[in-house]
């Protein structure tokens, strides 16, 4: 799944503000982004604010109550808690809660004065009470012992506010809550651990797991969702990329969090017979349906596949499937009937369970679509292997029909910032699919940046409503959908018809041997594998760019550089064996560096393996 990173609504002005920090509150500053993901997650601050503004008190003393465990469900207050905070005040109850916890206290004059600026002492000594420090846990008068203990805590990285007397912006408070998280509280635990969340192993908020804690889902879109919400969705996401809220279809599953004002849909769905639940049907924790095994995400769905629910092996479902890919909801087809754009690679015979305890062989199509998943689908026709297919399921029946497919001529050039191709833009979360003898690999337009596409590399295209390119359907373009290893030894015996070679070679940290062979191409170094690394077809020696060094996403070597694969594999040469390593041992290495790549970089190439030593 294509993923993107998560970004919270209270970053609407993070890009135009450039602070200067002193220099004890920036070292060790987390970025503004990562702590404004965790405050937002846990509901301590939320909404699209301008984070150069000042905070008043009553806005402070609210987002200090609500990083208090349970501190999000504060109402209005019982009574006036100050004669300046009536109890129709917005932050009465927040006051009101203040006050019982001991945070905050009233003026010599009896006032609360909600509406001036929080000062840093103020806020200081609040959130030195979240962690359980009272006055008598300080040195010196007030409130240079406060202070102190704010330092030494290090509750001031990022925090520009400096002076006692000093007010503070909402990006101070973004940085002092963050702060807050990883802060040790009186009795020695990080404070995070009293809102039910950890730290990760760097010591800091796990912002994942923040978000996933506070993220509510999966449910299944219907007509009218967003009357549903406790808010209004700032942000929405569907499928990884930032769309309106209209772009939200019937049968999305959703996920969201409120606090951030974010909705996140997905839209995968995997229509076909039930083919296996697995253990069983009183405990189902997995489900095959067209040809993939896909993990039960939901109680609900776990229900409906159950020997209690109404689905079961022989009938014919749609999948609605949720974050992670897997099963968070079952839709009849009539409800929810879609279809696939791919490429045929196997027409085979399959058993399929009858629903009655038996089964029945149906002719059965392998599709590889363009999402890059592999699904099943039982067909009449002939097909052939390779052919371009589009399978749409009928919305009553669930029966599967395979269209061949075609699409205008179209060739040209991706510009170079890999958002158009000749005169088409590409939809934001285009499918992309490159085909290379029979495999797969999905990209992102930005892989294509700057290639010549012809016709013969153009297997098919559609457009949304649009005119952007949704969906393109290469052909060995970029080399991405081969796998790529090195020979690691090479024997041969006899001459002539009697020759017999045996090859060793390695495939992301595999062994394999094969024996007997003369056709391979390749005796030695870095290869392509054409096939199945268990039984190739073909090993294609890389072409070798020399000793150099890494710099970057680059390989820099005789005056030239090359672009990096994003899963190039990185080898360690000791004495006579080769050893899986990593890139980032690569570029701490001492040792000389040699880089391979496949074909040039004007036709799509990349350097597939670098070899330490």
């Amino acid at each position: 799944m294509k993923t993107k990173r998560f970004t919270a609504v209270i970053l609407a002005a993070c890009l135009t503000l450039t602070p200067v920090l002193p220099s004890s509150a920036a070292e060790n500053a987390a970025s503004l982004e990562e702590a404004a993901q965790a405050v937002t997650a846990l509901g301590i601050m939320n909404g699209a604010e301008n984070l150069s503004a000042q905070v008043t008190r009553a806005e402070f003393v609210s987002m200090a109550v609500r990083a208090l465990p349970g501190g999000d469900g504060v109402g209005q207050a019982a009574a006036s808690p100050y004669p300046d905070v009536p109890r129709s005040h917005w932050a009465s109850g927040y006051v009101e809660a203040a006050v019982a916890r001991g945070l905050v206290t009233a003026f010599s004059d009896g006032t609360f004065r909600p509406n001036q600026e929080i000062k840093l002492a103020e806020a200081a000594s609040m959130v030195l009470s979240l962690l359980g420090y009272q006055a008598g846990d300080f040195s010196g008068s007030y409130p240079s012992g406060q202070l102190a203990m704010y330092r030494s805590l290090k509750l001031d990285r990022g925090v520009t506010a400096a002076g006692a007397a000093s007010s503070l912006t909402r990006q101070d408070t973004v940085y002092l809550f963050y702060n807050l998280l990883s802060a040790r509280t009186k009795e020695g635990a990080p404070y995070i651990q009293s809102l039910g969340h950890s730290l990760d192993p760097s010591g800091k908020p796990d912002v994942v797991s923040l978000i996933n804690g506070q993220m509510e889902g999966p449910a299944v879109v219907q007509s009218g969702w967003e009357d549903s919400l406790s808010f209004s969705p700032g942000k929405v996401y569907r499928n990884g990329s930032p769309v309106p809220a209209s772009a939200i279809q019937n049968y999305d599953i959703i996920y969201w969090n409120a606090s951030m004002s974010t909705v996140w849909a997905y839209a995968k769905k995997a229509t076909g017979v039930v083919q296996a639940i697995e253990p069983s049907g009183a405990a189902p924790a997995s489900v095959m349906v067209a040809g993939r095994s896909y993990p039960i995400e939901t109680s609900a769905a776990a229900y409906a596949l159950s020997d209690l629910g109404q689905y079961h092996p022989g009938d014919t479902v749609t999948l609605l499937l949720g974050r992670s890919g897997g099963a968070a909801a079952v839709a009849d087809v009539s409800a929810s009937a879609g279809q696939q754009v791919g490429v045929v690679t196997n027409v085979e015979k399959i058993s399929y369970p009858d629903g009655s305890g038996g089964t029945y062989t149906a002719q059965t199509v392998t599709l590889l679509a363009a999402d890059g998943q592999t699904y099943q689908y039982q067909a009449q026709g002939s097909y052939k292997t390779g052919s371009l297919v589009q399978a749409v399921v009928a919305a009553q029946s669930g029966q599967v029909t395979l269209h061949g497919l075609s699409s205008p001529p179209l060739s040209g050039k991706v510009n170079k910032d890999g958002t158009r191709l000749d005169k088409y833009s590409f939809a934001q979360g285009a499918d992309i699919l490159d085909i290379s003898e029979g495999r797969g690999a999905v990209l992102y337009p930005s892989r294509l940046a700057g290639l010549n596409l012809d016709r013969s590399k153009i297997k098919y295209y559609a457009l949304n409503p649009q005119r952007e390119i949704e969906t393109l359907i290469l052909s060995d373009v970029t080399g991405d959908a081969y796998q790529y290893g090195i020979i690691t030894g090479f024997t041969e015996e006899g001459e002539g018809t009697n020759r017999l070679c045996t090859y060793q070679y390695d495939v992301g940290g595999m062994s394999y041997t094969i024996s007997g062979s003369t056709k391979f191409l390749a005796t030695a170094g870095p290869v392509r594998i054409l096939g199945d690394p268990a039984a190739p077809e073909r090993l294609y020696s890389l072409t070798s760019t020399g000793a150099g060094q890494i710099a970057g996403s680059q390989f820099s070597a005789g005056g030239q550089k090359y672009t990096l694969s994003d899963s190039v594999a990185v080898y360690e040469h000791r004495g006579s064996q080769y050893y899986l390593s990593s890139l980032a041992r690569a570029e701490q290495s001492q040792s000389s560096l040699t880089a391979w790549y496949d074909r040039p970089e004007a036709d799509g190439g990349r350097i597939r393996v670098i070899v330490i030593g």
